[in-house]
């Protein structure tokens, strides 16, 4: 028994450290290669502490028929969250919110300093577009237009590129390794082997004239180095010629290539057709079963109204064997091969799809079609400087909650009481790890002030239950009980009275998190953790602590746990 006892004390005690050490803020103690990766854990603050942007819109959905209503809400719940990624702010919530018959979108942005731009970004409406490719004249006079436009950007970081490879060439050409330096200028030299740019055997044809003209020259040897930097449309290459096999036609050869690329604006390869969205009436998924009973194929049908159906007959005619471009705000998300000229407005997009990708396709093309305008109708902003103001108050109110607490249960309830003390900041480092780890989750927990006021109410309820432990643990030990007995019983006597307490305070939590608003249900979730977090330091951490303690030693001096010894 006392080995079993033992070895749950030292459990306790490596997991006591272990949630201190994450929950502490700083950790300037550990070496640096263990800091780093605590450093990387950090709390999701909520915005009434860090500051940012709350916004309601109101959903109209009276030109949504019932049936799609639920697909249509999805449709605008995941435009917004595209939006608000895009635009590049850190962990924004996107969540609709049901009141009676009107449906909300709530859009929460921390950290956000352009407030109108964001606005403006998420209540613009989702572009649907269907583009068709262009010509390799015409993307080639674009690349030259857009590079031409951008020269005197582009300019320094081409010669810069361009000075590199001449640096390179010079050091190969002095005997440094070849593999040794390509692998050093390889985008990603800690992963690289040296190796990329290898050039298998190939015949004179299969290789740009750049190349072709050096390689299969018998000026340079095999085992040679060009000695001086090729160039193409792509950048700066070293070429090194390995091995030659073969004769005549058959002639081929091996090399090895060193490049450094040329930096240019890449240009969409596909031009508006002026077919969008708003003449998409539907898409919806298929299950082609094959013939003969093959195998099952999803493919995404679309159906098209009158006027769109006479512009899709046109791009389908005019496009035969070349893919069309579907772009939802400017993201291309499916770009199939048109099989055939398609006049009567009904389209089908097939390919190597699953059932989950294919409806995620139609989601996407509905997200363009569905008409459903919001509008503004809540905003709350709060500045960086109050929430920042407001967290350091919140901490210094649990933190002297805390203290005071620990010197009540100390002076009163003595050992036992600093036992419960010391849980106490086990406790709280078990929740702040809590929310740490929760952000490598697909739950992330985000604390607000309201989950402050949470976590400091569930310190409280986790004292009443030492209080009610230790007060039975002393009523066994006056009726002159061994101490092991005496504190066997006060655990399990004081349960049922725990148990049920903290049971209805999470119902009651649970219907918060139900009914209530956004900062409610907060306050309810981090209220529910906290009571969990609590019972578990309370009844089964606290526990193990004082079984250990409570040897015969403590019972020739019970004056370190009450003041009288019977009653």
């Amino acid at each position: 028994m006392y080995k079993k006892n033992i070895r749950k004390f030292i459990y306790v005690i490596i997991f006591s450290v272990v949630v201190v050490v994450i929950g502490l803020p700083t950790v300037q103690y550990l070496p640096d290669s263990v800091k780093g990766r605590f450093e990387k854990l950090a709390v999701n603050l909520g915005l009434d502490l860090q500051g940012g942007l709350h916004l309601e819109y109101k959903l109209d959905l009276s030109k949504v028929s019932d049936e799609k209503r639920n697909e249509a809400k999805s449709a605008v719940q995941a435009a917004a969250e595209r939006k608000v990624n895009a635009y590049g702010v850190g962990e924004p919530i996107v969540w609709l919110s049901e009141r009676g018959a009107e449906t909300y979108l709530m859009v929460e942005i921390p950290g956000v300093k352009n407030i109108e731009d964001v606005k403006n970004v998420i209540q613009k409406a989702p572009l649907l577009e269907f583009k068709e490719e262009k010509t390799e004249e015409e993307k080639t006079k674009e690349q030259e237009e857009t590079n031409a436009a951008m020269k005197e950007t582009l300019a320094p970081m081409n010669e810069e590129n361009h000075q590199k490879a001449q640096s390179a060439l010079d050091r190969v050409k002095n005997g440094e390794d070849f593999v040794a330096v390509a692998k050093e200028f390889s985008q990603n030299p800690e992963e690289s082997t040296g190796e990329e740019g290898m050039i298998d055997f190939v015949k004179k044809d299969s290789l740009p004239a750049q190349f072709s003209d050096i390689l299969f020259s018998d000026s340079l040897g095999t085992g040679s180095i060009h000695p001086e930097l090729v160039e193409t449309e792509q950048g700066w290459f070293i070429i090194k010629k390995l091995e030659v096999r073969g004769e005549g036609e058959e002639l081929e050869v091996k090399a090895h290539a060193i490049p450094f690329g040329k930096v240019s604006i890449p240009v969409d390869p596909y031009r508006a057709t002026g077919l969008t969205g708003e003449f998409l009436e539907r898409a919806d998924v298929s299950i082609d079963n094959g013939m003969g009973g093959g195998i099952s194929e999803p493919r995404v049908l679309l159906q098209f109204d009158g006027e769109g159906k006479d512009l899709f007959a046109e791009i389908t005619k005019r496009n035969l064997g070349k893919s069309v471009a579907i772009y939802l705000d400017n993201q291309i998300i499916s770009a199939p091969t048109v099989q055939a000229e398609i006049a009567d407005g009904h389209a089908e997009i097939t390919g190597s799809f699953t059932i989950a990708e294919a409806k995620e396709l139609a989601r996407q093309l509905n997200e363009g079609s569905l008409p459903v305008p919001f509008e503004l109708v809540s905003q709350q902003s709060v500045e960086a400087t109050l929430g920042a103001e407001a967290l350091a108050k919140s901490l210094k109110a649990g933190l002297y909650g805390l203290l005071l607490t620990t010197i009540f249960m100390t002076l009163y309830y003595r050992l036992y009481g600093l036992i419960a003390a010391m849980a106490l900041c086990v406790y709280t480092g078990t929740l702040v790890t809590i929310f740490k780890l929760s952000s490598y989750t697909p739950l992330s927990i985000t604390l607000t002030l309201a989950g402050i006021a949470g976590i400091i109410l569930s310190i409280g309820m986790a004292v009443d239950a030492n209080v009610l432990i230790f007060e039975r643990i002393r009523e066994e030990l006056r009726l002159g009980k061994p101490i092991r007995r005496a504190v066997n019983e006060g655990f399990n006597r004081a349960w049922p009275s725990i148990r049920d307490g903290n049971v209805s305070t999470i119902i009651t939590s649970v219907i918060l998190m139900m009914m209530g608003t956004s900062f409610v249900k907060g306050f309810a979730l981090i209220l529910v953790l906290g009571i969990l977090v609590s019972m578990f330091t309370a009844i089964i951490l606290v526990r193990v602590v004082v079984t250990y303690i409570s040897g015969d030693w403590l019972a020739k001096h019970q004056w370190l746990i009450m003041s009288n010894k019977k009653k």
